[in-house]
This record gives C-alpha cells, structure tokens and sequence, in this order.
C-alpha cells in the first residue's frame, strides 16, 4: 500500500496516551507492564562502537510484509505480526488486547527490510498479564532481532539504542523520520500509570538497524 505523508503524521499525533490494562479504548496506543521508571541505554541513533557481525550495514531488502518475529534475548519467538493501519478517526489501530502475544506492523511505514524506518508495535501486559514486550525494556545495544517476511526471507536487525521518553516528548522525528538506511522502530508504553488518566506515562522506543 502506498505510504503518504499525511498517513504518517496521522499516526505520530496519537502516540499520547495508552491503553488501560482492562476496559480497552480502541485506536489508542499500547498498555505497559512498568509501575516505575525502568533504567534503559542512553537515546542514540547508533550504538557507539558496534563489533563484529554488527559493524557495517548492509543493502536494504526488497519490500516484502512482515509475518512474524522473534527476540532471543528477551524469550520473544516466532510472534505472529498483522498489519496495523488508521482509525476512522485517524488514531493508529493497535493489536487486541485479547491477543496479547500480536505484533502490529503499521503498514503506512516500510516493511521490515526495506529502507527506511519500519515501526512495530505491541502490548507489554494486557488484563494484568504480560505480552509480547513485556521484556523490551531490557534489549541493549547488540541484541538480536529477527523478522521473517512473505516472501521467504528473514531480516535481522541489531538494536543500536533504547530510549524512555514521555508522552509529551515523543521523538516523532527520529521515530518517523526519513532515513535511507533499512532500520527497525518497536514501540511500546512505559513509565508509571497514572490512575486519573488511565494512562502510562511514558514511551518505551528500540532502534536497530539491517545486518543481515
């Protein structure tokens, strides 16, 4: 599907807020387990030194739909990914929270592979138990993340730098911004919950880019 400009900046504007772990509000982003704020690697584009197999890019692959992923580091394998898309009004469509264990690719950005920034997102517990990023928060530099696409090929990715931000500080243009590389994006929600919002306050953020 062709990726506009306003599709993009549509789904930016609803990174505010998150779902409550019960009593789900459809079109918002992405429950967290957090109850406090979790120490994660300094906000940087590249891991500093990157070593061995992680040291040099490679050309990005052709555009192909994500169909699962897995995380090694963090127990993550062979998560079943569906495409996500927009709200009629406009708010980004996330994964049920019925099906804790879904990634959501939101397909008005890249595929996985492709240049450009691809962004997935997902729960980190749902009804008071853990999903699928329940453990994002602990990825560092180096982690290994593998995306298997439709066509056939898997794209791995090596996670260059986690970042907290809150919700009122939302990088959207590192996040969403153009970039000729083949780079990875997971969102999810961290931070404390605030109980009069009914929502997290913060936003959990992994960069990676396409090794292999």
């Amino acid at each position: 599907m062709k990726r506009t400009m306003f599709q993009t900046l549509a789904a930016i504007l609803v990174f505010c807020g998150c779902l409550m772990v019960a009593g789900a509000i459809k079109g918002e982003p992405l429950p967290a387990q957090a109850a406090e704020k979790r120490p994660v690697a300094a906000a940087t584009t590249r891991a500093p030194e990157p070593v061995g197999m992680f040291a040099e890019e490679v050309a990005e692959l052709p555009e192909s739909e994500p169909v699962s992923m897995s995380i090694p580091d963090i127990g993550v394998k062979d998560a079943v990914i569906d495409p996500v898309g927009l709200n009629a009004d406009q708010t980004i469509e996330v994964p049920p929270l019925a099906e804790p264990g879904l990634v959501g690719w939101y397909k008005h950005r890249p595929t996985p592979g492709e240049a450009g920034g691809a962004v997935l997102v997902g729960h980190v517990d749902a009804y008071g138990k853990p999903a699928v990023f329940s453990k994002v928060h602990d990825l560092r530099p180096g982690a290994v993340i593998t995306v298997d696409r439709e066509d056939g090929t898997t794209a791995r990715f090596a996670v260059d730098a986690l970042e907290q931000v809150g919700k009122d500080a939302f990088p959207t243009g590192k996040v969403y911004g153009k970039t000729d590389a083949a780079e990875l994006r997971l969102i999810t929600c961290g931070g404390a919950f605030d109980q009069a919002t009914g929502h997290y306050e913060d936003n959990i953020i992994v960069y990676a880019h396409l090794v292999s």
